[in-house]
């Protein structure tokens, strides 16, 4: 029986190995970043939050909506303009890129179970119902992202440990006679810079500035950063 060269028998481990790779667990996704809906009516904004993903409207097709049906006669006069609707989403499985949790639905006021996959870089799949516009399930479309972790996520400063000795004061000036110390040479003249530049000025060549984000980072939003909705 004849036996395979010896350049054949590499190819096949190679092959092997590039199979073993493309079966093995996968790298975990980022859902976060800003997604449009299926209808194109909104975009919501995801962002991890001590742990947890959340979500909230970031743009509006028709902008100036209000949270009128709350049953919170506090909060109907809120704009959905930066509402969360996707509340402490939890990972399902550290191999699955799944998040469970509870969505806000402002056409009738109330909570629902919710979850979202994230089927590959730039679809999300969202099963619940949000805004009226989605109940069920459908796919949202990236539009940016993802996004870097939030200030709000970061460990907070070690305060100092109690009964630490304050810092000694710093000594103060003796009578001690001292010499005159020499005049200092005078300062060459600094060279002038541009004139600041005002409002909505442009450099030669520059791009036009994005518009201001009227949301930023969802973490700070007041209801999520209280984790009250």
């Amino acid at each position: 029986m004849m036996q395979p060269p010896q350049s054949a028998t590499r190819t096949l481990v190679y092959c092997g190995l590039l199979l073993a790779m493309a079966t093995g667990p996968a790298l975990a996704g980022d859902p976060t970043g800003d997604w449009r809906v299926a209808d194109g009516v909104a975009n919501i904004r995801v962002a991890e939050c001590r742990g947890n993903m959340w979500g909230a409207v970031a743009w509006e097709k028709l902008p100036g909506g209000r949270d009128t049906n709350n049953p919170d006669t506090a909060k109907q006069s809120r704009p959905t303009l930066g509402m969360p609707i996707l509340l402490e989403m939890k990972k399902k499985k550290p191999t699955v890129d799944q998040w469970a949790g509870k969505v806000y639905n402002a056409k009738d006021g109330k909570l629902y179970d919710s979850t979202i996959t994230l089927k590959n870089p730039n679809e999300l799949e969202i099963e619940g119902c949000v805004l009226g516009f989605l109940c069920g399930g459908e796919t949202w479309t990236r539009v940016s992202g993802p996004i870097p972790s939030s200030p709000s996520n970061l460990v907070a400063e070690t305060p100092p440990k109690p009964g630490a000795k304050a810092a000694a004061p710093a000594k103060t000036a003796t009578n001690t006679p001292t010499t005159a110390a020499p005049p200092a040479a005078p300062k060459a003249a600094a060279p002038k810079s541009a004139p600041p530049k005002t409002v909505g000025q442009k450099s030669a060549g520059a791009t036009e500035a994005a518009p201001p984000d009227p949301v930023g980072d969802i973490c700070l939003l007041p209801e999520i950063a209280g984790t009250t909705h």
